[in-house]
């Protein structure tokens, strides 16, 4: 115990800049594992969903052909056109508004690592008085 008081402080110091080197391989190696893992998801999802969405789109186009023809039995087909235009457009901006909104309340932050950084930084800081 007193070889501990009695160490330079120099020697304190390396100690200490040794153990910042290791937290911030630490949060680095944390960052790119956390990182990693979420990027094997999206790629493993990505392509379902795309094969999902052009199919959804090719669906949608017969269902509004569909609605178009039923329409046009009992109006001009240039009114029932402009009918299922006006809804589809509505439909696509209501869509497109609420998308919007939840895209803007993505966090693309590593959230774990900030964390531990930030409780690293006040441990450094706890250590250094």
């Amino acid at each position: 115990m007193d070889g501990e008081i009695n160490r330079p402080i120099s020697s304190i110091l390396q100690d200490v800049a040794g153990d910042v080197t290791g937290i911030v391989r630490s949060e680095i190696k944390l960052a790119k594992a956390e990182l990693a893992g979420e990027a094997r998801q999206f790629a493993r999802a990505a392509p379902l969903a795309v094969a999902g969405a052009i199919l959804g789109l090719f669906a949608l186009g017969l269902l509004l052909t569909t609605i178009l023809l039923a329409i046009a039995v009992a109006l001009p087909s240039w009114l029932a056109a402009l009918i299922v235009c006006i809804g589809t457009a509505l439909v696509a901006g209501l869509l497109f508004t609420i998308g919007r909104a939840r895209l803007r309340r993505i966090h693309a932050v590593p959230e774990k690592t900030v964390h531990t950084i930030k409780e690293n930084a006040e441990w450094v800081k706890a250590q250094a008085r």
